[in-house]
């Protein structure tokens, strides 16, 4: 699931990353993603898409990450410490460690993942949300 570049492979089916944070590498401060990214080394600072454009992040198993991420689909094997928001879907690998909420349309966990937070599907927030502001806008009417 987490090779370096950023195409399906055929033989195995898995998305790859078109750049590649090390092992020894540490990151402070915000970094924006074009297109995809995999980070097997420390983020201290919020991983974003640039530009509003569709992005896909991966947390490899060393990987650190210490703020927010915001992305279409998150694989996290590592740890992060922040809320995911992923619009398409977040995938945790048994070594992953979450301390934090993650906010998706839909999740693929594996045995083993840990997770210190709430997992909120993004379709059944947003039908809850028009549900309880149809429910104040009703007992307004009736009043």
């Amino acid at each position: 699931m987490f090779n370096k570049n950023k195409k399906m492979n055929a033989m195995t089916g898995l998305e790859s990353f078109d750049t590649l944070v090390g092992k020894t590498t540490e990151i402070q401060g915000r970094m924006t993603v074009h297109d995809s990214v995999r980070i097997d080394g420390r983020v201290f600072g919020n991983l974003e898409p640039a530009d509003k454009y569709p992005c896909t992040i991966a947390i490899g198993p060393d990987g650190e990450i210490h703020g927010n991420i915001i992305c279409n689909r998150a694989y996290v094997a590592g740890i992060v410490h922040g809320t995911i928001y992923a619009k398409d879907s977040v995938t945790l690998s048994a070594s992953a460690v979450v301390k934090g909420d993650i906010h998706s349309e839909s999740f693929h966990i594996e045995t083993g993942a840990q997770i210190d937070g709430s997992m909120l599907q993004a379709n059944r927030q947003l039908r809850s949300s028009v549900d309880d502001k149809s429910a104040v806008h009703n007992k307004n009417s009736r009043s």
